[in-house]
């Protein structure tokens, strides 16, 4: 299980193809409460022609729980981080949700590092200030109570009702929520914190010259489609998709559309 120190943290991470240098790289960051492995289908169809990256953030995963550190431009600091260890000088990024706002913030930092940019199930805004008690009121129940006792009420923000009623994925939803529920609970509660206090980054979006694909799952409770298609408008050249059928976790519930999608993407970009 391969690990990092990176801006004095250990970051996980698993490399398709560490050796070879020809392929072109594709690096997956993931959403709040997952980890690496809600790329695994994306990795699996991918890795034939590139050599993909997928890593955990700080605090979640298998990635070290470190005190502080976890507000957006920290977690952005890390992934640069990992990207100049791992000796990689262009990369094409995939962020889902949380993985999405740190993914505007390397585009915006470091567009030179980027060959495409991958925005799915994210958004540029700040919390919605609607959300925030009720985010807040789940990071003190997984504080006193733990992961387990509220992963039930999490479910619905991560996935679709199409997937959450789906009578034939069954053993996947036990899976994801069996995952869920492994959480640490002090790395989950930090992540959850600088998720609920981040900045917005919609403002600067017009700075964005990377060639950006935007994706949206048309069930998607937690950034819902509007959110996406502000960012459209707002990255000049930018692509919509809409995976039908998938909530806030498309790669999970639909991964043969969102590959479909981003292999279409990422040919336009050759």
């Amino acid at each position: 299980m391969p690990t990092i120190k990176v801006n004095d943290v250990d970051i996980y991470y698993e490399d398709s193809a560490p050796n070879d240098t020809q392929k072109p790289v594709i690096v997956f960051a993931h959403g709040l409460l997952w980890s690496s492995q809600m790329y695994d289908k994306q990795v699996e169809y991918f890795q034939t022609n590139y050599r993909c990256i997928a890593f955990d953030f700080r605090g979640q995963g298998q990635s070290q729980i470190t005190k502080s550190g976890y507000d957006m431009e920290t977690l952005t600091e890390d992934t640069l981080g990992l990207i100049e260890a791992l000796g990689i000088d262009h990369c094409h990024f995939a962020g889902l949700s949380m993985g999405g706002f740190v993914a505007q913030r390397i585009a915006l930092k470091r567009p030179d590092l980027l060959l495409s940019l991958m925005l799915l199930e994210t958004s540029a805004d700040p919390e919605d200030p609607k959300n925030v008690p009720q985010y807040r009121k789940l990071v003190k129940a997984i504080r006193w109570l733990g992961m387990k006792r509220v992963s039930n009420k999490v479910m619905p923000i991560m996935f679709g009702s199409t997937f959450l009623a789906d009578k034939l994925r069954k053993s996947d939803r036990k899976q994801w929520l069996t995952m869920l529920q492994s959480n640490r609970k002090d790395g989950v509660v930090k992540a959850t914190m600088g998720v609920i206090d981040r900045t917005g980054t919609y403002e600067q979006l017009g700075n964005i010259t990377t060639p950006t694909l935007i994706v949206v799952g048309d069930e998607d409770a937690a950034t819902p489609y509007a959110k996406s298609e502000r960012m459209h408008f707002a990255i000049a050249g930018s692509k919509l998709a809409i995976i039908k059928g998938a909530g806030h976790t498309s790669t999970v519930e639909e991964p043969d559309q969102v590959n479909r999608v981003l292999n279409q993407f990422l040919e336009n970009c050759v």
